[in-house]
């Protein structure tokens, strides 16, 4: 995106306007709640394979219905690996009994640092004060998760998930890369770079072609209710979505939304999954909303706290 694009919608809005906040939020219940689909799914399925499906399914049949998008094969193929392998391959790995399914929806949320910093760097966007405020009150929440690992959430999982964040925000700043296009076609179409390395990696380390082939003839209804809902309401509407909120707003105002993942994430695991809440966990997602909070609200109460007084 350009310095004048961003420059604009600012001037427009200071934050989100409301029919797009309402956008965002309906992306984050979605993403959120899911993580306990993923859970449960991946009592099914090895973790790169159900990765490796959801991308097929995102893929067919649509793709036969969507022409390309006006954009290089090679923004397509850095945007499909790193949402495929780098952001969903890895989180599923770590969520496969190296992190709570609750506490990953919260440390994920390190893609708001790394896709504001991309910004910053390629973009030239400037960070404000207030921003910085808010993702060091956010990342301070997520020092909390780092202080209690236990037997649930490892050091190996929070690492893969920070990693996760840091391929989600590679995603982000290709997709702003790609302009004003229509981001479901951009969706589908880079679904078929993510196929290729997660079926590769699920041959190589999750009991070869048979083994694979076995697993997905007696995986239970449920499990394949899960790929779907993982291929169509997460990576058709979710990510589609996502971008074109990305193509029109300064990532430092868009990327923050995302935060409110953790909570419907550790809301929907405590309640489905029986996952503890204890006091640290509290106050880490309450840390990581208020980050949220002073990103998103503060230009506009500091514009009505000037015409007030």
């Amino acid at each position: 995106m350009s310095s004048s694009k961003s420059s604009g919608s600012s001037q427009l809005h200071p934050g989100l306007p409301a029919s797009h906040l309402l956008l965002a939020l309906a992306i984050v219940a979605v993403w959120g709640t899911n993580f306990v689909v993923i859970k449960v799914s991946l009592e099914s399925f090895p973790p790169f394979l159900f990765a490796a499906l959801r991308y097929i399914f995102a893929l067919l049949p649509v793709v036969f219905f969507m022409p390309k998008p006006k954009v290089s094969w090679t923004n397509l193929c850095i945007y499909g690996l790193a949402t495929g392998v780098g952001q969903f391959g890895v989180m599923y790995f770590a969520i496969d009994g190296r992190i709570s399914p609750g506490l990953a929806s919260l440390v994920i949320q390190t893609q708001v640092f790394f896709t504001i910093g991309f910004a910053m760097f390629f973009a030239k966007e400037r960070l404000r004060l207030y921003q910085a405020v808010a993702v060091a009150v956010a990342m301070t929440g997520l020092v909390i998760i780092a202080l209690h690992t236990d037997a649930t959430t490892t050091f190996l999982g929070l690492a893969l998930v920070v990693f996760a964040g840091f391929s989600w925000g590679v995603a982000n700043t290709v997709s702003r890369k790609a302009g004003a296009i229509n981001m479901l076609s951009y969706v589908v179409w880079a679904s078929a770079f993510s196929i290729p390395p997660l079926l590769l990696v699920s041959l190589i380390f999750e009991g070869g072609a048979s083994h694979l082939w076995e697993i997905t003839l007696v995986a239970p209804l449920g499990a394949w209710i899960g790929v779907l809902w993982q291929a169509w309401a997460n990576t058709l509407f979710g990510y589609a979505a996502w971008g074109w909120l990305l193509s029109k707003h300064p990532a430092a105002v868009v990327a923050p939304a995302p935060l409110l993942v953790p909570i419907f994430g550790m809301g929907a695991s405590a309640f489905f999954l029986g996952e503890a809440l204890p006091n640290w966990k509290i106050m880490a997602a309450g840390l990581v909303i208020a980050g949220l909070v002073v990103n998103l609200f503060w230009p506009a109460l500091r514009e009505r706290s000037r015409h007030f007084f």
